[in-house]
């Protein structure tokens, strides 16, 4: 005689075994309802329901194949993976699937490593293009960061950044991925080193301040010392007076570019009362800009229509340019602080910025 349970549980069995679909269709011959038994054996009752139509179908209480190619790797092989992976031998699961072939004899698809690195814990990423970073340029990044350490988001409000920046017309951005853990932090095996102003079909330079966009300009050829004096000043020097800086109040920020510590360029600065940060080599990061140029090049390629060609891709260029308001900027300048901190805790390293 079935026993039913006088009041609704709260919890309720997702899976019911051949022997228990048995039990289920015998107490359905002897008349009990389908709500009746699914209280009695604490499972949902749309369950009671699927086990008779398949009873009714099929005449068959037994598991039916499960979709999809069952894991065919041992503990051993996916912990030989997951080796290869955390241990750098291997950056992707092709690169695994090839080795495992290759020295192991063993034949398993990429799909089915990824599945067993994402069973693992660990997470695929584009890999972020990074430059090169020397013991030397390290020490210099972590010299600067700790100099600047105390400074507040005023101190950084005074300073002028500038760069140089080149977009395509056309192109691949050539992802790479990694695997990492989610707490993992960003290293070179993260990385996908790049050379500045590698490709592209229009030089731009540009500067910002924590009162918005300033001045920028196409740069048509070869940029030498002497065009970018004439840059700064016009570019430059109008950016100060148009947002109403004091020349004596703001820092200007370039990179160690020959062009930007030339003498010449030197005595210019020097002539125009403008102070320089000291700036470390290799340390885009730093640099708020970065993410100024990257928020242009995102609006490009979200514009509706496509660019037909370098004149046009200036044009639309200085047309973002215009649009970016005066929040994006002190916002990214208000991040400045934490940019120090990360480099100090990366020893001068690779960050996330």
């Amino acid at each position: 005689m079935l026993q039913l349970l006088s009041k609704q549980v709260t919890t309720q069995k997702c899976h019911t075994t051949p022997k228990e679909r048995i039990q289920i269709l015998l107490s359905l011959q002897k008349g009990y309802t389908t709500r009746e038994i699914s209280r009695a054996r604490h499972i949902n009752p749309s369950t009671v329901s699927r086990i008779k139509k398949r009873w009714l179908e099929n005449h068959s209480v037994e598991n039916l194949p499960k979709s999809g190619r069952p894991l065919i790797t041992n503990k051993p092989t996916q912990k030989k993976i997951i080796n290869l992976i955390t241990s750098r031998r291997c950056s992707s699961a092709v690169e695994v699937q090839n080795h495992l072939q290759e020295q192991e004899n063993i034949n398993i698809s990429a799909p089915t490593i990824r599945c067993i690195l994402r069973n693992d814990g660990l997470v695929s990423r584009v890999k972020r293009k990074k430059p090169y970073l020397s013991k030397k340029h390290q020490k210099r990044r972590l010299d600067f960061a700790r100099k600047y350490e105390n400074w507040t988001i005023n101190d950084w409000s005074k300073v002028i950044w500038s760069d140089e920046s080149k977009f395509k017309v056309f192109g691949s951005d050539g992802k790479q991925y990694y695997w990492k853990r989610p707490e993992e932090s960003l290293n070179c095996f993260h990385i996908k080193l790049t050379v500045k102003f590698g490709g592209g079909s229009v030089m731009i330079w540009g500067c910002f301040t924590s009162r918005g966009v300033g001045g920028f300009c196409k740069i048509d050829g070869i940029m030498n010392a002497k065009l970018y004096q004439q840059i700064l000043h016009e570019d430059l020097l109008n950016t100060i007076k148009v947002q109403g800086f004091a020349i004596k109040d703001i820092i200007f920020q370039q990179d160690g570019d020959p062009k930007h510590t030339a003498n010449s360029t030197k005595r210019w600065l020097q002539s125009n009362k403008i102070k320089v940060l000291d700036w470390p080599a290799q340390s885009p990061d730093l640099n708020p800009i970065e993410h100024l140029w990257n928020e242009v090049d995102r609006h490009l390629r979200h514009l509706p229509e496509r660019i037909s060609g370098k004149e046009d891709l200036w044009i639309k260029i200085q047309q973002v340019w215009q649009e970016i308001d005066v929040d994006t900027c002190t916002n990214l300048i208000h991040s400045m602080p934490e940019r120090i901190h990360d480099v100090i805790k990366a020893r001068g390293g690779y960050t996330r910025w």
